[in-house]
């Protein structure tokens, strides 16, 4: 959904409670966990983020309080919204003077001895359609700590298939800052 002016708390509740009865605009639920859909852009982003036990346990906590959206241009609809599957959440984007809201629903979580996270897929209410993984993963014999972002996309407005290029430069710009983010988060617990 575009909209010309910033949304308020009731706005974006209404949106949230009409969302919630919609489907995913993919069919193909899940292919985050292997291979992505062939024919979808794809975009795999890793960084760096920590080293030990006490930066494995502050990057799980940033998940957790979905610190990766703490983007000033993009934020996440409450966050403090529980990692759980089949919840759904509102993104709120702010882009050249105006705003899009969207809807996503959280697909599957992940809480392994050395991987936590989770993936979430797009609603029929939102401009993209595809499926995006957050993940923290710790190295078990270096005990390095990585945050990794994979995602397949495609238009799913009108909008946003005439504007295409723009929107990839928005995805790729989301991604650079979601690392960025969670760097900052861990760095400066």
């Amino acid at each position: 959904m575009f909209l010309f002016s910033r949304p308020g708390p009731a706005r974006i509740n209404e949106f949230l409670i009409r969302a919630s009865g919609e489907t995913f605009s993919y069919q193909h639920i899940g292919k985050t966990r292997e291979h992505p859909p062939e024919d979808w852009a794809v975009d795999h982003n890793r960084v760096l983020i920590g080293q030990g036990l006490g930066d494995w346990e502050q990057a799980k906590e940033a998940i957790r309080t979905w610190k990766m959206f703490d983007l000033g241009w993009v934020e996440l609809w409450q966050p403090d919204t529980p990692i759980q599957t089949g919840i759904t959440v509102a993104v709120l984007v702010d882009q050249l003077g105006f705003y899009s809201l969207n809807a996503a629903r959280i697909v599957y979580t992940i809480d392994e001895t050395a991987r936590f996270g989770f993936a979430y897929g797009t609603l029929q209410s939102h401009v993209e359609s595809g499926e995006e993984r957050f993940t923290v993963e710790r190295d078990p014999e270096t005990e390095e700590v990585w945050y990794d972002l994979f995602a397949f996309s495609r238009p799913n407005s009108l909008l946003v298939k005439i504007a295409y290029p723009y929107a990839r430069r928005l995805q790729k710009r989301f991604a650079a800052d979601s690392l960025a983010a969670m760097s900052r988060t861990v760095a400066d617990p």
